[in-house]
């Protein structure tokens, strides 16, 4: 489950500043603090005034609530509950004048007030709420603008390293220099892109994500890993550490889809609103990066596989000669792959049940990373349906396929099956191993089910028939020697040729035969007579035996 996003600003305030600080405007000069020590920090965004008894209904939290005791005159039992009702709907401070319709605050009321970290001011009588509005608004609002106009800097800034061609790692540096913390570009699956900012911190955030990656109980990026955190208008959330606020983080989010995170880490201080404001401009320029990679990524990868598919059926020149080969050589060369070595062609396909249009790209990037971790230098590119991969003649393609199957069955419920074809030593012969490539994934999936690995070399007499080129041929002897039998128009044909099919595996065994087919003796012997009556005397003909045999291999080929 992705975090929710906020998608744009509402305009409403969210900086301020602390109880603390509201005491030190001049027009509190003579306000006292009653109780709540611990709660000065609490943060003040708004301020209200209590003047009817059921302010609770219409109280916001961060407000510091200001009163002259007049709705609570009449109902001193209710001053108890009071405090805690107020710090439950999350206010900052309760302001009260005393002496004119409250004479002083019950003991419990104090005692909650301190309990809870809640503070109780007392106004001076002389004092008028609309100077202590006036001036604390001031405040907080002259610090609304200054965040602002901060972020707005800093969003100029990581636009500018966009627009110079900047990436994740840039974005990371304007940033933590902004910060003075350390920053990390974090992948959907936890992986970091990359990181920057002092070096003992940069090592501190890599211990912390790490942490955080193998903490089972978090599922999700938009959940504050262990130790304690608190969710922030629905984009960031923060971790605390020694009562801190020392981590923070924001997804990033483009076309709807959650690419990752942009994770700051600071263990000696506090990473304020204005700070994650930063940062959540920082995953909007990063959101612009991920997406301008990926179009970039696009754009090579059809290139690439434009190449590899010319390459592969012979259209990248012309064969044998001498030029043509070095262009081939040298443009390859230029994508990181090493044609002039003698090399095995292999072809994953999906496999028919599988929803091709999740899959497909799942197998092209769990394909490319098995190849970059076997054979760096190895060609791998996806085409419509399959993957191709050219890799050294030394690799261990059975256990790279093996890899690459294993990253797929950690995404999702698919199954490809693999060609391998024979060495090809130099670069001409690669349409001819591509095509024993393709012949071994399919003959292999007939023989072996989904999931199959199949070695061209391996396939035995389906090898033989996969070479011939004339498939009407190979039809017309199947539909002369098998008769009725050649179609699936007729059930009881169908069934016939079941039983045929297991009466040659078994080298004419009856007995074998009918325990595989659950028969009767007498049955299939009653079977055997009218197979050879449609067929002709198989039973003591090898020959003919020989002809039904390679013709029910030439049927299981079917779309080869």
């Amino acid at each position: 489950m992705e975090p929710p996003v906020r998608l744009a600003s509402t305009g409403t305030i969210i900086h301020g500043v602390t109880v603390g600080e509201v005491l030190g405007v001049s027009a509190l000069a003579g306000a006292r603090l009653i109780a709540g020590e611990s709660g000065l920090k609490r943060i003040v965004q708004r301020l209200n005034v209590m003047e009817v008894p059921d302010i609770l209904a219409w109280v916001k939290p961060h407000e510091l609530l200001l009163t002259t005791g007049y709705p609570l005159r009449n109902t001193p039992q209710s001053l108890g509950h009071l405090i805690a009702d107020l710090d439950e709907r999350g206010l900052a401070a309760l302001a009260i004048k005393l002496g004119r319709y409250l004479d002083e605050l019950p003991d419990a009321m104090v005692e909650q007030a301190d309990r809870l970290g809640f503070p109780l001011i007392r106004l001076p009588n002389e004092v008028g709420f609309d100077d202590i509005l006036n001036q604390v608004l001031t405040d907080i609002l002259n610090r609304q603008a200054a965040a602002l106009a901060r972020t707005e800097e800093a969003h100029r800034a990581l636009v500018q390293v966009v627009l110079a061609g900047g990436g994740l790692r840039e974005v990371t540096a304007e940033v933590a220099g902004l910060l003075d913390v350390a920053v990390a570009a974090v992948d959907g699956a936890g992986r970091v892109l990359a990181a920057t900012g002092p070096a003992e911190q940069v090592q501190g955030l890599r211990e912390a994500l790490a942490k955080e990656n193998g903490n089972a109980s978090r599922t999700h990026a938009g959940r504050a890993p262990s130790g304690g955190g608190t969710a922030r208008r629905g984009t960031a959330w923060r971790a605390t550490a020694s009562g801190r606020d020392s981590y923070a983080t924001v997804p990033v989010v483009a076309g709807g889809h959650h690419h990752g995170r942009i994770v700051a880490y600071n263990p000696a201080g506090t990473i304020a609103d204005s700070d994650i404001g930063i940062l959540e401009r920082a995953a909007t320029v990063a959101a612009l990066v991920v997406t301008r990679q990926e179009a970039v990524t696009a754009v090579e990868s059809k290139y690439r596989a434009d190449f590899l598919r010319d390459v592969l059926t012979g259209r990248a020149g012309s064969a044998g000669s001498a030029g043509s080969a070095d262009r081939v050589a040298a443009r390859a060369r230029a994508f990181g792959w090493d044609l002039e070595r003698s090399v095995t062609v292999l072809v994953a396909e999906l496999d028919p049940e599988c929803d091709m249009r999740v899959a497909q790209d799942r197998l092209v990037a769990s394909w490319t990373a098995a190849v970059r971790r076997h054979d760096p230098n190895g060609a791998v590119a996806g085409f419509s349906n399959e993957v191709v991969a050219v890799v050294g003649s030394a690799v261990d393609t059975t256990r790279m396929a093996k890899d690459a199957a294993a990253a797929l069955a950690d995404t999702a419920v698919t199954t490809f099956s693999t060609g391998t074809s024979r060495t090809a030593n130099a670069p001409e012969e690669l349409p001819d191993a591509y095509g024993q490539a393709l012949k071994a994934a399919k003959v292999g999936r007939q023989l072996h089910g989904p999931g199959a690995v199949a070695h061209f070399d391996q396939l035995g007499v389906y090898r033989l028939l996969s070479l011939v080129s004339d498939t009407e041929e190979l039809h017309a002897f199947v539909r002369e020697t098998l008769g009725p039998l050649a179609g699936d128009a007729d059930a009881e044909n169908a069934d016939l040729r079941r039983t045929l099919h297991v009466l040659l595996e078994t080298n004419l065994n009856v007995a074998e035969t009918a325990r595989r087919l659950h028969f009767h003796y007498n049955t299939l012997r009653y079977r055997i007579g009218k197979l050879e009556r449609l067929l002709g005397n198989f039973t003591d003909d090898a020959h003919l035996r020989l002809n039904l045999t390679l013709a029910l291999h030439i049927l299981r080929m079917r779309g080869i």
